[in-house]
């Protein structure tokens, strides 16, 4: 009676999320190569041009006073409009203010969003179509667009889409048709991010997690079932032959397939339920706010008058700068440069330029922060280890490790070339670590080292996963025809 009532339940929750089921595993292929369209601090500052130091004429000092600020947690100096300027931001205030002439940035006309979007694009405005953005569309749904508003569309026949913000002056979306493409085969059907249901967050949200908590069940019944009905010892008969399965044509391939994947999808699925935090997940990252002010304090601007921005573009190794960020780290202040076709280095306010801050200043930074006695362990690491990995190989190498013998085993991983806290982890974290992103992504380091062994893992699964859920939406189909003939 009660494996009749399982599969009765089985069989309507398929009949319900197959279909769905089907599409998350087909994306899912999709999400391997394709993400959703959106700009990174990498892109932004490939589209920067580069400083021209003689035009960079406003010290340190008078930029702050020009803001009305005394200090401030983020300052950087890059291009506006072909203008350099100063970004200073205290808390969530930012003030910008032209390096060139010391005055406060004013409204921004139109006339500089067509300058700006034909400096991002490399194309003629004149050939764009222009609108302005009332609401949100599929490609600023996850965008707080209310904050940005006015924003301008600049669509290019060529396929390019680029969205400004007339507040910030800022792009703030980039598409191609490719990756547009790219998002739709992966990202919206996968996240069901279709316009009318994701720009209302909370009941998107809502929506996500109760299917996926549905589909969890669902799958949890399918294992279940299948192995209460298979019979390694051969008890069932098809004709005069002993079989392990009872079942002929669909079903039996579906209950075959659901044996071999269903552990992963019931898995794959659950962690995808919990990417949606339903729940409040045991443990949180290590607090970080203690290395972060250690590695990046607040700044002021008498710090840097010993060397003027100006003449630090000036030095060999730094005059291909497309960006200045400043930086306070303990008792010391620098420039962290940004040169125009990536990389960085480090402008001393002695004068001198490196590559990365020494290993042995942040070592010192951190002591500092954490007490001497909690530090196990500090490495150089060249390569992706088990807690801070990147498939896209994006996140910066090498970086310092820092590992703590606190009783959470806390890690702490940082860029040498810029100073940046760039991961962390917490033994309290697990959760998240492993039944989140290990069981969804894969992202396990002896699969991602031996690529393209991750991509065979995760494909075969995807594929075999896909082929269970079409079985599913054949069975749904014959079992609405019985219901309505």
């Amino acid at each position: 009676m009660l494996k009749r009532s399982l599969i009765v339940m089985h069989r309507w929750l398929g009949v319900a999320l197959a279909l769905n089921f089907f599409v998350w595993f087909v994306s899912g292929i999709g999400m391997m190569y394709w993400e959703f369209p959106g700009i990174s601090e990498a892109d932004r500052l490939a589209h920067l041009p580069s400083l021209k130091a003689d035009l960079l004429q406003v010290p340190v000092a008078d930029a702050f006073a020009a803001a009305g600020l005394e200090s401030a947690s983020d300052v950087h100096v890059a291009s506006f409009d072909g203008r350099p300027v100063y970004r200073l931001r205290s808390g969530r205030t930012q003030r910008i203010v032209y390096a060139d002439s010391g005055e406060m940035r004013g409204e921004i006309s139109r006339q500089q969003l067509d300058r700006i979007a034909a400096a991002w694009s490399g194309r003629s405005v004149e050939a764009a179509s222009i609108r302005s953005l009332d609401d949100v569309d599929q490609w600023t749904v996850q965008l707080p667009l209310a904050q940005l508003k006015p924003v301008w569309q600049y669509a290019w026949p060529t396929g390019e889409q680029a969205y400004l913000s007339q507040t910030t002056g800022e792009v703030v979306q980039y598409t191609t048709r490719a990756a547009r493409l790219g998002a739709y085969v992966g990202a919206i059907p996968h996240w069901l991010y279709v316009t009318p249901l994701r720009k209302h967050g909370p009941v998107w949200s809502w929506v996500v997690i109760v299917l996926s908590a549905v589909a969890t069940v669902e799958a949890a019944l399918g294992l279940t079932i299948g192995a209460w009905t298979f019979s390694p010892f051969r008890r069932y008969r098809r004709g005069t032959l002993p079989v392990r399965v009872p079942y002929r044509g669909w079903k039996r391939w579906h209950m075959i397939l659901g044996l071999i994947v269903g552990t992963g999808a019931l898995t794959w699925v659950f962690s995808g339920l919990l990417s949606m935090d339903p729940i409040e997940l045991p443990g949180d990252p290590p607090q970080t706010e203690d290395v972060a002010d250690a590695l990046r304090g607040p700044l002021r601007a008498e710090a840097f008058s010993a060397l003027s921005p100006h003449d630090a573009l000036t030095l060999p190794g730094a005059s291909n700068a497309t960006q200045l960020e400043l930086i306070s780290s303990g008792d010391r202040s620098f420039y962290v440069v940004a040169l125009a076709g990536g990389g960085t280095r480090i402008v001393e306010l002695s004068a001198t330029v490196h590559e990365s801050v020494a290993t042995e200043r942040i070592a010192t930074l951190v002591k500092e922060a954490v007490h001497p006695e909690q530090v196990a362990d500090l490495q150089l690491l060249d390569r992706y280890d088990r807690y801070y990995l990147d498939r896209h190989d994006r996140r910066p190498l090498p970086v310092i490790l820092v590992r703590l013998n606190d009783p959470d085993a806390s890690r702490f991983y940082i860029d040498p070339r810029t100073s940046r806290l760039v991961g962390t982890y917490s033994a309290r974290n697990w959760v998240t670590r492993w039944l989140y992103h290990g069981l969804h992504s894969f992202d396990f380091p002896w699969l991602y080292r031996y690529r393209p062994l991750w991509d065979v893992v995760v494909g075969t699964f995807m594929i075999g996963g896909a082929a269970l859920c079409f079985t599913s939406l054949v069975l749904a189909w014959q079992v609405l025809g019985r219901a309505f003939s």
